[in-house]
């Protein structure tokens, strides 16, 4: 079957894509050229507007459901990423959740599972799923993934959300160690480390004026936007990028 992409485009998966840092990457990536996959959990209307505005301009863009700690619902995202876009070329790990601000001591073990479930068996799956398709080891021809770490990573959240500073922890491992695991088949894998962003993630967390009523707490005395951690983002899947891997960026206004 004879297809119509320019020639050399390629896809990039972008998780947790329809709203924050993940539709702005979705869209900057589609000013690149890149054909884009914008994965969502449940709000659809919201998944398909940043589609809509991609297709707008131009570019190529699907809605794509699934739940990332979902084993079967990312295969059935994969199959259907291959059977309607380029061939994939990156994989932006993008999706999370918070949770309300508690203590280690007050933490369910449903809210462990949750976090971790999400946010870092959620970001395994899918770079297992990615690399089938980018590593040279399966017959790919190369390609990139870039996680979203947090500063919180550094920090710890204390008082507010150990676990996902501690999922965020992980991630950052994890970045590295593929990086050097897939270092020789073609794939670079990089994470970003947004600090305070002015994303409505804080709402789902309890706390929607969080960015900026954190603002004192941070260097240059205000949030980040979406579209800046964006920048680092898609700089990292781009071939601007070509000698960078294990690397993990803080774009966090200097905390």
């Amino acid at each position: 079957m004879q297809t119509t992409e320019p020639t050399g485009q390629r896809s990039v998966l972008v998780t947790g894509g329809s709203r924050g840092i993940g539709a702005a990457t979705a869209r900057l990536c589609a000013e690149q050229g890149w054909a884009v996959a914008v994965n969502y959990t449940r709000d659809t209307a919201a998944a398909e507007s940043v589609v809509k505005a991609i297709q707008a301009s131009g570019g190529r863009a699907i809605a794509v459901q699934a739940d990332v700690s979902d084993e079967a619902q990312v295969l059935a995202m994969f199959k259907r990423i291959d059977a309607e876009l380029p061939p994939l070329g990156a994989l932006v790990n993008n999706a999370g959740v918070v949770d309300v601000a508690a203590r280690v001591d007050e933490m369910s073990v449903q809210r462990l599972l949750r976090m971790f479930g999400i946010n870092v068996v959620g970001s395994f799956i899918c770079a297992r799923e990615a690399l089938k398709r980018l590593s040279t080891r399966h017959g790919g021809s190369g390609g990139a993934i870039v996680n979203l770490s947090s500063v919180a990573a550094r920090l710890g959240s204390p008082g507010l959300y150990v676990d996902y500073a501690a999922a965020k922890g992980a991630i950052d491992t994890f970045t590295v160690g593929l990086a050097r695991e897939v270092a020789t088949e073609g794939v670079r894998v990089n994470a970003v480390r947004p600090g305070i962003t002015d994303t409505d993630i804080h709402a789902s967390g309890g706390t929607p004026d969080r960015a900026r009523q954190s603002a004192p707490l941070i260097p240059m005395q205000r949030p980040g936007t979406a579209d800046e951690i964006a920048q680092a983002v898609v700089w990292l899947v781009s071939d601007a990028a070509s000698y960078t891997t294990g690397a993990i960026i803080d774009v966090s206004g200097g905390r």
